[in-house]
């Protein structure tokens, strides 16, 4: 700094009152360069680092969601949230994260709905309380599409029949693990069917998709980048077409990213919700059976395996076929 000793010390707390709501807006870079400049500076970003830690949803779900690392000296990972899939690309390119006395002040409205929630021609069903099983909108738990209340129901949030638009629905943290990287694990006992989360990121379309997928296959070449593009496929009866579901965490998501493939089919069933009124169905998880406190979340990525250039599988299952599940996106 150009100021001198007793200029400095003048200048010092009101400089560090605007730091503190200047510093949660960087990234770790940044973050990194800016606490090289004095010691006051550093403390605080070490502070910053230990509250990014402690959550990395940023207060936008009900529970916190830690970072948990044994394994190296990288305390958290860094993206953009959203606990709401995006349909249009958002201008976001920064988000307050990491002060202490307010981890997020944009809680109540993080990042704006979109369009995600389309408006088609179907109706929803008229409940002014909570519905309970005889709602017209609800369709039996167990198949592949799950129909819960939305836009065009007359319900609130608080109705049964939306049990997977109330943000994650168990306690999780994100642990570093070796070979994997960051891995998703429960922090509490989930039942067998119990919702968990929703993959949410920016939904593309297949054009959009194909083009950011080339991009990326550039950056993991090096080893030292992973995307988190999932592709979800919604086949007709006839088996001859399907509707195609492309969501990118890999800039902007929720802790869904950190799902880790298994080969054997891991603990997690994949369903597809649709709400009453929208066009696009969102994609969840479900745990498809008892799941432990401390046991990681893992799901099948797919069975195929076309690309030449494979990614190596460390999920230690007993059917491990040794390569990550890959296709021509």
């Amino acid at each position: 700094m150009s100021l001198n000793s007793k200029q400095y010390q003048h200048q010092l707390p009101h400089f560090l009152s605007i730091a503190e709501f200047i510093l949660p807006w960087l990234t770790p870079q940044e973050l990194a360069s800016i606490s090289c400049t004095c010691h006051a500076l550093s403390h605080l970003s070490k502070l910053i680092s230990s509250v990014r830690s402690s959550d990395a949803s940023r207060s936008l779900e009900s529970h916190p969601i830690p970072y948990i690392n044994n394994i190296d000296s990288q305390p958290y990972f860094y993206f953009l949230y959203t606990p709401i899939c995006l349909t249009t690309s958002p201008t976001l390119v920064r988000q307050f994260w990491g002060h202490l006395a307010n981890p997020n002040p944009n809680y109540n409205n993080p990042i704006p709905q979109s369009n995600f929630g389309m408006v088609s021609d179907v109706g929803g069903c008229d409940c002014s309380e909570k519905c309970e099983g005889e709602c017209p909108c609800l369709v039996m738990r167990g198949a592949e599409v799950i129909i819960e209340c939305g836009m065009c129901c007359d319900c609130e949030l608080n109705c049964g029949n939306r049990e997977t638009q109330k943000g994650v629905g168990a306690e999780l943290k994100v642990v570093r693990v070796l070979n994997k990287g960051w891995g998703l694990f429960a922090a509490q006992f989930i039942h067998s069917g119990q919702f968990v989360c929703e993959y949410a990121g920016e939904l593309l379309t297949t054009k959009e998709a194909r083009e950011r997928q080339q991009v990326y296959d550039g950056l993991a070449k090096d080893g030292s980048f992973s995307s988190a593009l999932l592709v979800v496929r919604e086949y007709l009866p006839s088996r001859k077409a399907c509707f195609r579901i492309n969501i990118d965490a890999t800039r902007i998501g929720n802790v869904a990213r950190f799902i880790n493939h298994s080969c054997d089919g891991g603990n997690l069933s994949t369903i597809l919700i649709r709400s009453m009124g929208a066009l696009v169905p969102r994609v969840c998880f479900f745990a498809s059976r008892d799941i432990k406190a401390d046991e990681e979340l893992s799901f099948s990525y797919g069975d195929v395996r076309h690309r030449a250039e494979r990614l190596n599988c460390h999920c230690g299952s007993s059917c491990c076929f040794g390569t990550l599940p890959s296709e021509d996106t």
